[in-house]
């Protein structure tokens, strides 16, 4: 897959890690532990207590350092700048200056939400579910076809989230994927 240039001075992954709650936290350290280098990782658990929320983050964010990993947040842009991550993975537009270059992801699911992302200056756009995911039970999967129409009307790369495996990565280039996403895809 095809690498884009970054604004934090580093290829923008294509192979990214969402964080889940349903998991245990080992379970996750040892998944981030086995990205390649240059990977990606979203940092949800929006279930957590605010000081739990930012003690596990800071776990992850020692271990996406040493590894040399890009580090989102899914919050706003001014709680990604505090805690240090490389950018921030929602729908809020940085409205004041950042201090330092910060990526911006948004997650879509349809034209008008890539629409959305093109308004709001997103780095990139996680286009789902493709394929039927245990994280979203019984949520309409987009299919190949349909994420390909997607793909094409996108501003920015699309990365692929939803039921993804590498075998429904490399099947998906073709259709406008950049990159692709995954939580039990890459925690096994």
């Amino acid at each position: 897959m095809p690498r884009f240039q970054s604004k934090i001075a580093r290829p923008l992954p294509v192979l990214w890690y969402f964080t889940d709650e349903r998991m245990a936290d080992a379970r996750i350290m040892a998944a981030i532990a086995r990205l390649p280098r240059g990977a990606g990782i979203v940092f949800r658990h929006y279930r957590l207590s605010p000081a739990e929320r930012r003690a596990l983050f800071a776990a992850v964010r020692r271990l996406a350092r040493r590894r040399g990993l890009v580090l989102l947040l899914a919050g706003t842009p001014r709680l990604a700048r505090i805690w240090g991550a490389d950018g921030w993975h929602g729908r809020e537009r940085a409205t004041a200056p950042l201090t330092r270059p910060l990526l911006h992801s948004m997650a879509a699911h349809n034209r008008r939400e890539l629409n959305a992302a093109r308004a709001a200056g997103a780095d990139c756009v996680f286009l789902s579910p493709v394929f039927p995911t245990r994280s979203h039970p019984g949520a309409p999967a987009l299919g190949r076809v349909r994420f390909g129409l997607l793909a094409r009307q996108a501003a920015q790369p699309v990365m692929a989230l939803g039921g993804m495996t590498r075998q429904h990565a490399q099947s998906l280039q073709q259709w406008g994927a950049t990159g692709w996403g995954a939580i039990d895809g890459l925690s096994r």
